[in-house]
């Protein structure tokens, strides 16, 4: 059957064949009882052939509906009866034109269609990571069941053993007096399937201990959007996990100097770099089965306030970290986040207060911007550049690529968008324009934003001067909206080349 868009393929076909017979006669392959011309004209037959007999075997399915086998098997197919053609009709004609000839450039085109094939198949074996969304429990004041009363001695000496078969004894009496080991309304689970949670009844614990090692678990997003639902509002969740810089410290100690850090840079490329990738992802995790993830601080927090958790405490205990947390909201079932890749988008107040994503090079850990607050908050809120001080969820590599505007890059596509223009006001997340006063937060969108802020003029130092450095831009700016800009631009060059202007 012919499908919808099979004249795509067949012109691929056509050049495919194109190629191939342009390398044979590179080769020298043409035998001298013909001329060069004469096999061109066979080809070109066989070209046309080629697309025919694809037709009849279902070559020019779309991809997607088929398995790679059989999109292969059709391709063996046409080549069978290519060759099989020209083995019996070519000795019979007068032209001296060699079988075998035509054999080498066909089997050459069936080496490139099989890899056409192998690139078309893996590309939708990659790309198909659509993660279903989780059907989330509309609830209302559920509150746990279970009343809290103490455990016997004998459940006890059965809880410890299973804690110290998988931790030690000083993590037991961590958790023993931290998470109410002892209490009735307290479920320790050690289990690296997440479905075991499903079979805990709905709101009959108050606190959920997770004794599985984060980095060894299956679906982390889904393991904690199950325990979300077990719990009730306000319940307890204690999780644990092995922190990337522990694993990187491991690294750098156990080999030389020098040696080390190739180590380490392999194995961060093997565990951080090919699980975010998008051609690479779904294979890698098909063959790691999520085991020995590196996982930093902030992957972890960023995934429990995603999935609705809000962080209360963390415990580091030797190489393991513990986080205790409490159910205060729904997940974000909206949201099914697949990869995360070095480019991204982040949603920034635009003209007229509207909301567009702006491009950018990653250079935070992934799930950062959950934790927005809460690293503002713990750190004593933010600077004027929209970042808290001695931000820890921003990578080495991004520090460097900060400093150098190297991550603002990426803007470049909204400029061509038409979402910024040249010189103007900054784009802010929705945190930080929600600290500016209401008066300067409706005059900054009367105007679309900029790339190049009037801050790297003034160097404001505190909020009150970032406000009245863009109170002054936005004021001559409303006024002669052209003279403005290229006034500011060419200040700009100047405070980046006489002082040094950096990002931050």
């Amino acid at each position: 059957m012919i499908r919808e868009g099979w004249h795509r393929r067949a012109g691929i076909d056509l050049a495919i064949w194109l190629i191939a017979v342009s390398l044979c006669m590179l080769w020298r392959w043409i035998a001298v009882k013909s001329t060069i011309s004469s096999y061109w004209a066979l080809f070109g037959v066989l070209a046309l052939l080629w697309v025919i007999v694809g037709m009849a075997v279902q070559l020019y399915r779309p991809y997607k509906e088929t398995w790679f086998w059989q999109a292969w098997l059709a391709v063996v197919a046409d080549a069978g009866v290519l060759i099989g053609l020209c083995w019996a009709v070519l000795p019979h004609l007068p032209w001296a034109l060699s079988p075998r000839v035509a054999m080498w450039v066909i089997l050459l085109v069936g080496a490139i269609e099989t890899f056409v094939v192998l690139v078309e198949h893996y590309w939708k074996y990659a790309t198909n990571m659509t993660v279903p969304v989780m059907e989330i429990e509309q609830r209302e004041n559920a509150t746990v069941t279970r009343k809290d009363e103490p455990r016997s001695e004998i459940s006890m000496r059965s809880i410890r053993q299973s804690v110290l078969s998988v931790t030690t004894e000083e993590d037991y009496r961590m958790l023993l007096e931290k998470a109410r080991l002892d209490s009735r309304q307290t479920k320790s689970v050690c289990d690296r399937n997440r479905f075991a949670f499903l079979q805990i009844p709905d709101y009959q614990y108050a606190t959920l201990v997770d004794l599985t090692l984060l980095n060894d678990a299956k679906g982390i997003n889904k393991r904690f959007c199950i325990v979300n639902q077990k719990l009730p509002d306000g319940g307890r969740y204690v999780c644990c996990y092995r922190p990337q810089e522990y694993i990187k410290q491991k690294i750098l100690a156990r080999y030389p100097a020098g040696i080390n850090w190739i180590v380490y840079s392999f194995y961060f490329f093997n565990k951080r770099v090919l699980p975010r990738l998008m051609l690479t992802s779904r294979l890698y995790y098909d063959l790691n089965k999520g085991r020995k993830r590196m996982l930093s601080k902030t992957e972890v927090l960023g995934r429990l306030y995603y999935c609705g958790f809000e962080v209360d405490e963390i415990v580091p205990m030797g190489h393991i970290e513990y986080v205790f947390a409490h159910r205060k909201s729904q997940p974000y079932p909206q949201e099914q986040l697949k990869v995360y890749g070095p480019l991204i988008k982040l949603p920034r107040v635009c003209k007229n207060k509207e909301i567009k994503f702006f491009y950018k090079m990653r250079t935070m850990h992934p799930y950062a911007e959950y934790i927005q607050k809460y690293v503002f908050d713990a750190r004593g809120g933010m600077d004027i550049a929209d970042k808290s001080n001695d931000d820890w969820r921003i990578t080495t590599w991004g520090k460097f690529m900060r400093k150098y505007w190297l991550d603002e890059l990426p803007m470049l596509i909204n400029w061509l968008k038409r979402d910024v223009k040249l010189v103007g006001v900054r784009p802010l997340s929705k945190t930080m324009f929600e600290t500016y006063p209401e008066w300067l937060q409706d005059k900054r969108t009367l105007s679309k934003p900029g790339l190049i802020p009037p801050f790297y003029i003034d160097h404001p130092n505190t909020f009150e001067e970032l406000f009245a450095s863009e109170d002054k831009y936005l004021t001559e700016y409303l006024a002669h909206p052209v003279r403005t800009d290229i006034k500011y631009f060419f200040l700009t060059m100047r405070s980046i080349l006489t002082r040094k202007t950096h990002s931050a």
